[in-house]
């Protein structure tokens, strides 16, 4: 417990003596999070940042640009974020202060869709102007971004003779949460929109409703909520929903919400209990077999609209008009695609793409022909099996977007939810079953960093991934824990989904990513995001002492 105290010195202890080890002097630089794919400095130097500093957008008007030149103008001149590790560069004070920062976008109509160009250019020269320019205002709210991250200090300081050029690899990427299992208040909603787009991701993937509560209030059919939510406090109204998608649009993300169907909507049985299998009864009977539960955990399948993942054929089987259409010579398989097929073309109808989960046509019990499921018109998200269920899906001609339980589940690692479990008492061995829940282990940041999405895929395969999304199931999450149990782990995956995970020759960057991963994650948590440290502070002020000596893949 004594070596934090010994900042020039390393002391071993050999047994027999103790050897003195001098500490090499490890140079910092100016962190960026993501990094930039294009990040040229050649005299690290920077200048005072003037304290009548503006950003300006000569002749262009725009409602959401002009929202986030206002946020960021205000987080650059009231942040003052000191370094853990004072950056080594040249600091002047004979070159006039920086006063401007131009912003340019090139096309201020195209809309915050799927593939939407987010490039952007960034020149900080040591004399004049700063210019960002962008095709898109999407783009030129990622370059704010990273202008914002090139200031720091008391006054302010900001590196110059710079050029960043810089775009995503991969155009989706997110976080999902889960707001059914517990309930999210709003303003916890739009704290983890503000934080996805500060690490330059742009996908809120919003899981509202599931098994266990019906929290969305939907005027037509107001019982849904009103018997399906916890309470009256623990829902969102249109008025919430609108905020929510406005305040996205504001920061660059996109609202992508999931009304999971036909399964995981036992919520509906309180206001329609005609149209849920099995409800409300319990989801695993006592004496049964595991394949002949009602449901994968408590609160029960149900038969109806739109994820079309775990259908459980033990809830579908105990329904007397499934068990009709069963010994008429009917599959659970077909009843899947009657749904499918009912559903799907009105979706289509409103000129929308369909996200399905990968278990539509990869299950083993239930799923429909591809036939069923035009690939212009789906998108197919995988969670199961890694790379084998993602190779299955574009090898078939669909687009994917990356979720693998193995490694983007954040909610793993942390005990099973049910309780009677005997897999728990256990004297010989602390392990219980591995962190105890179906996806354990815990997802570290460096399982997240080091997952390559597309391997072993043709570059025609990897075409057809469109990106990823962490996953933050709420079965013991809750606003207590949110921040700590995202970030910094979804800030891991955002570089990779933006910027790689290997270094200019190919190696990956694990290494060189923890002292900037600690620093962004100290600057989070200045902006009000609760993220968790992923090392001592000790670390971070002693760059390098922590790493182990190992050579990257």
């Amino acid at each position: 417990m004594l070596l934090p105290f010994f900042n020039s010195i390393l002391i071993i202890s050999t047994g027999l003596a103790v050897l003195s080890v001098p500490i090499s002097t490890v140079e910092s630089t100016i962190q960026v999070w993501p990094k930039p794919r294009t990040f040229s400095w050649p005299q690290p130097q920077a200048t005072l940042l003037s304290p009548t500093f503006t950003i300006s957008t000569p002749n262009q008007i725009h409602l959401h640009l002009s929202s986030a030149i206002k946020r960021y103008l205000n987080l650059i001149q009231t942040e003052h974020h000191i370094p853990l590790v004072p950056p080594t560069l040249n600091f002047t004070t004979s070159t006039p202060p920086l006063q401007t920062l131009l912003v340019s976008v090139s096309d201020l109509t195209a809309p915050l869709h799927h593939n939407v160009n987010e490039s952007y250019t960034l020149t900080i020269p040591t004399w004049g102007p700063a210019n960002l320019t962008a095709e898109t205002v999407w783009g030129a709210m990622r370059g704010l971004e990273t202008f914002s991250q090139l200031v720091w200090g008391d006054p302010l300081r900001v590196a110059v003779g710079l050029f960043i050029w810089d775009a995503p690899l991969f155009a989706h990427r997110g976080v999902l949460l889960d707001t059914s299992r517990n309930y999210y208040p709003v303003e916890d909603i739009l704290r983890t929109i503000g934080a996805i787009s500060v690490n330059k991701m742009n996908v809120f993937h919003w899981h509202i409703t599931d098994s266990h509560s019906f929290p969305l209030l939907v005027p037509s059919e107001p019982d849904l909520a009103a018997k399906g939510s916890y309470g009256p406090d623990m829902l969102y109204t249109p008025y919430d929903v609108n905020r929510i998608v406005q305040f996205g649009l504001e920061h660059g993300v996109r609202v992508v919400p999931e009304i999971d169907t036909p399964a995981h909507t036992g919520s509906w049985a309180e206001a329609y209990p005609d149209i849920i299998t099995c409800a409300n009864m319990f989801w695993w009977p006592a004496g049964s077999k595991w394949e002949d539960r009602l449901a994968s955990e408590p609160g029960t399948e149900p038969f109806y609209h739109a994820g079309a993942d775990e259908i459980i054929p033990g809830c579908w089987k105990a329904d007397p008009a499934i068990q009709s259409f069963l010994s008429n010579g009917g599959t659970l398989s077909q009843l899947l695609e009657i749904f499918v097929n009912s559903t799907f073309p009105y979706i289509v109808s409103l000129n929308r793409t369909v996200v399905y989960w990968e278990d539509v046509i990869l299950d083993a019990n239930n799923k429909v022909s591809t036939t069923a499921l035009p690939p212009e018109h789906t998108i197919l998200q995988t969670w199961n099996n890694g790379h084998n269920n993602t190779k299955k899906i574009v090898s078939s001609g669909y687009r994917a977007i990356v979720s693998s339980a193995d490694f983007y589940y954040l909610d793993c690692g942390h005990g099973g939810f049910v309780g009677n479990d005997s897999q728990y008492d256990n004297q010989t061995s602390g392990t219980s079953g591995n962190g105890g829940s179906w996806c354990a282990p815990f997802k570290t940041w460096q399982t997240i960093y080091d997952y390559d999405i597309t391997y072993g895929l043709s570059k025609e395969e990897a075409n057809l991934v469109l990106g990823g999304e962490v996953a933050l199931w709420s079965e013991q999450a809750d606003p207590t824990v949110l921040d700590a149990r995202i970030w910094p782990r979804a800030s891991a995956m955002a570089e990779t989904l933006w910027s790689g995970n290997r270094d200019e020759t190919g190696k990956k960057r694990y290494a060189e990513a923890t002292d900037r991963l600690n620093e962004w994650r100290y600057r989070m948590v200045r902006r009000g995001i609760g993220a968790e440290p992923i090392q001592p502070l000790w670390c971070i002020r002693n760059p390098g002492m922590c790493n182990t000596v190992q050579s990257a893949a």
